[in-house]
């Protein structure tokens, strides 16, 4: 299967949050003019041809509905390799996974939830509920000590570009409204970045009161923001997935709020969206 234009998958399983990734895929895709790509994974290749008249039959009614004809695929395999597969196959350039929260998660997935947008090379945007919005005008950017934060400007740039969006900054702090050196650091870089890109920011420091990614969708809830925005950690580990990594509670956030997730080295130039200097 060949595509000419820029493509968005989505995993498609035939639920009510399959049709809700539909919805924000189209969002973002008549922004990027991107086609859209249904995938369903079937276990068995006998199952491969019903599935097809299935899935046909849904990108069918998404026409009919939405006005946009998604393109559709059905392959044998598993969430964890054919995903991030036909990712890399068909060059596209983001994944819209819809998910019923931590819940959603696990049963997706079981307590590898994080390992399929992990092994990927290009952004998932995670979403649990239609959009509220016709854009995306509020990102939360949650800033602390690693160094993957400026990995993370990129987008915030793309989003920017698409959307005219506010970003907001959430910095990591004490009680007492104290950055520790690294995540100063980073707030700085960030600041500097956003005003050369000419992006327009607000910089707000956490409570210092609970956890970070607490505290973090707990603000974004208060702002009703968009989107939040959050990297994975580098070489995350087992213990990270079967415990409940930071990037678990983000993602299946129980205020509904769809989260774009980025892996560390991703890289936007490869997807023709120079000018990240």
């Amino acid at each position: 299967m060949e595509t000419s234009k820029n493509t968005i998958l989505i995993p498609f399983d035939f639920t009510e949050v399959a049709d809700i990734a539909v919805q924000h895929a189209i969002k973002v895709s008549k922004k990027l003019d991107a086609d859209i790509l249904l995938l369903h994974i079937v276990k068995k290749d006998t199952l491969i041809a019903e599935q097809e008249k299935q899935l046909k039959e849904s990108a069918e009614k998404i026409s009919s509905k939405w006005g946009t004809l998604p393109k559709t695929l059905v392959k044998e395999g598993t969430i964890f390799k054919t995903i991030n597969e036909v990712v890399e196959d068909l060059n596209c350039i983001l994944v819209v996974m819809g998910t019923h929260g931590m819940k959603g998660l696990q049963k997706l997935t079981g307590s590898w939830a994080l390992k399929v947008i992990v092994g990927s090379q290009v952004p998932y945007l995670v979403v649990q509920t239609p959009p509220k919005h016709d854009e995306y005008a509020k990102v939360v950017f949650p800033v602390d000590y690693k160094t993957e934060n400026k990995e993370k400007l990129k987008w915030v740039d793309f989003i920017n570009k698409m959307f005219n969006s506010k970003t907001f900054i959430y910095a990591n702090a004490s009680k007492e409204g104290i950055l520790d050196s690294r995540t100063k650091a980073n707030v700085v870089f960030s600041k500097r970045f956003m005003e050369e890109k000419e992006i327009d920011y607000e910089l707000v420091l956490s409570e210092g009161e609970s956890s970070f990614s607490q505290e973090t969708i707990q603000y974004a809830e208060k702002i009703e923001a968009d989107m939040v925005l959050i990297m994975t950690t580098r070489d995350i580990s087992f213990h990270d997935y079967v415990l409940g990594a930071y990037e678990q509670y983000i993602i299946a956030n129980n205020a509904q709020i769809p989260v774009l997730v980025i892996n560390p080295r991703t890289d936007l130039m490869k997807y023709g969206y120079g000018g990240f200097g």
